[in-house]
């Protein structure tokens, strides 16, 4: 804590005092700042070296929390396949329809040129659209 006094009057003391944040200094393995890569160091160390904790991380800490994450990310991984599966199977059920891709045909400037063709897919030029046709399965 850093303390300044001052003498206001002979009878009066002003004491100021506030508090001085430790500075902590990292030497970088890549001194060069634009090298610095958001990310390249675990969030732990950024946490202690901006002062949003106390104690800096112990070994221990960042294999636990690196095994977290990857952990976190394995499960996504499977919920987002399933999650795949489950639409690839309510697709074939005819419960629900996928989402359909527009097909651009020719430069988008020019404007329609040579026999229009019936398609199951929709199609467009510039500004010209044409819906997909659409079968019933049977």
């Amino acid at each position: 804590m850093a303390c300044h006094s001052a003498v206001i009057h002979p009878s009066v003391y002003l004491r100021v005092c506030r508090l001085v944040r430790a500075k902590r200094m990292v030497e970088a393995a890549n001194p060069t700042e634009y090298e610095y890569i958001e990310g390249s160091i675990p969030m732990e160390w950024d946490a202690w070296i901006r002062g949003r904790r106390k104690e800096p991380p112990s070994a221990e800490e960042l294999l636990k929390n690196e095994s977290y994450r990857e952990n976190i990310k394995l499960k996504a991984k499977a919920v987002e396949e399933k999650d795949l599966a489950l639409q690839a199977q309510e697709y074939e059920e005819g419960l629900v329809a996928t989402l359909a891709k527009t097909v651009a045909k020719g430069h988008a400037s020019t404007a329609g040129f040579g026999k229009q063709e019936i398609s199951e897919d929709p199609t467009t030029t510039a500004n010209t659209f044409l819906p997909g046709s659409w079968l019933p399965k049977k």
